[in-house]
């Protein structure tokens, strides 16, 4: 089997973490012959693999340009390669493919009221409109697709319940092996930034700044924090800087900047900047608990991450940080900075508490797998492939609707 993968969407976050993982484990299957459309840029972050051919493209800049490019240059390009089933990885998917198609969908922020609530108050009116007219195309891809995968339960159930399609969760994996294996020490920069251990309880949070990782109410939360018992200080420590230009995306941190001031915690939060994937590891290990008060997910790569490197997770709670954590987390209402504040109090106060949430976390981190993932894809593909992109020919198809 011949299979493409559209992934001229990933650039950042879990679109790049997806194809950065699954590449190799696709190149381990035999039979498989793999092609995976990509940016120029990403190609560089990925190693060479037998049976993986990669296809570099420059798309034009913008979602809604690099929409219609997608539609117009795929068909020739499933037809010329002789791709038996297309694998649409950012969100949208080919309105007519010449092949069964399989689409990951990944963004809950289309799905999620909180987001265009959040929008509404900050007033980024041109966000709050993009996001809408996204959503249109996001949503009629559901139906465009034979198969939607979402990398979570929680989230394919708000699929289901927002868009007509065939909807299936295949959790998204984690390389336990491949993410610790990198013993270079952390660059220098970032490790001056993150500085020596000074006896303070350093709350992580990894991620490019975004309004829906809900970086306000962990900063509100920080001065409730001071001093903890015993005298300890609070520091919260980001993987990005408050700055709207050193970040992805369409978001503005110049209020989340602000509130270092305000707040008169800005000695207490430390900005590394963007880490290598490679060097991620170092940054857990350098940190006691893992916090994320973001107000809807997908999957949070992060938050396996953190398990996996034995950090206790305090965790807004949403269904997906309970799919991910289980028991393993504390969960607080995710606008709440007192909660919030008093969880981590209580946590730091017993390190018999934080120890058995390290081990419980690292339990938790095992049940899921690229390995895993990338198996169920290729099965899927296999299934769909072999009864046909006609609708009711497969029981994956079955309850495929109609879609314009």
């Amino acid at each position: 089997m011949h299979l493409l993968i559209n992934a001229l969407a990933a650039s950042a976050g879990g679109g790049l973490t997806y194809v950065r993982n699954v590449a190799p484990q696709l190149a381990a299957r035999d039979g498989l012959q793999t092609s995976i459309l990509l940016r120029p840029a990403l190609r560089r972050e990925l190693g060479d693999y037998r049976n993986v051919t990669y296809i570099e493209r420059e798309p034009p800049g913008g979602a809604g340009r690099r929409f219609w490019y997608e539609q117009s240059m795929l068909p020739g390009l499933i037809r010329r390669i002789g791709a038996d089933v297309l694998l649409s990885a950012g969100n949208f998917a080919l309105r007519r493919s010449p092949v069964p198609q399989i689409l990951l969908s990944g963004n809950s922020l289309y799905t999620s009221g909180d987001f265009l609530r959040d929008l509404g108050e900050r007033r980024d009116y041109m966000l709050w409109l993009d996001t809408k007219i996204k959503g249109v195309f996001a949503r009629r891809s559901v139906g465009w697709a034979d198969v939607t995968v979402a990398p979570s339960a929680s989230f394919a159930d708000q699929l289901k319940r927002w868009a007509r399609g065939h909807v299936i969760s295949i959790h998204h994996g984690f390389d336990r092996g491949a993410f610790f294996s990198e013993n270079i020490p952390l660059d220098a920069a970032i490790a001056a930034k993150l500085g020596p251990s000074d006896g303070a309880l350093r709350l992580l949070l990894v991620s490019h700044y975004n309004y829906y990782r809900n970086f306000e109410t962990l900063l509100r939360a920080l001065p409730l924090l001071q001093p903890l018992p015993g005298g300890r200080k609070a520091k919260v420590v980001f993987t990005c800087t408050l700055r709207t230009e050193d970040n992805p995306g369409s978001f503005h941190a110049e209020n989340a900047a602000a509130l270092l001031e305000q707040l008169g915690i800005a000695a207490d939060v430390v900005q590394l900047g963007a880490v290598p994937y490679r060097q991620l590891h170092h940054v857990y290990a350098a940190c006691d608990l893992y916090v994320t008060p973001a107000y809807t997910e997908t999957f949070a790569h992060h938050v396996v991450e953190a398990m996996a490197s034995g950090l206790p997770v305090i965790a807004a709670d949403i269904p997906i940080h309970r799919e991910i954590c289980g028991e393993a987390a504390m969960y607080f209402p995710r606008f709440s900075p007192e909660v919030l504040a008093a969880a981590v109090a209580e946590i730091a106060a017993s390190p018999e508490r934080m120890r058995k949430m390290s081990s419980q976390g690292k339990q938790e981190a095992l049940r899921f797998s690229w390995a895993q993932h990338v198996e169920q894809i290729v099965a899927l593909a296999h299934a769909i492939r072999k009864q046909g992109a006609k609708q009711g020919d497969s029981p994956f198809l079955a309850s495929k609707s109609p879609a314009g």
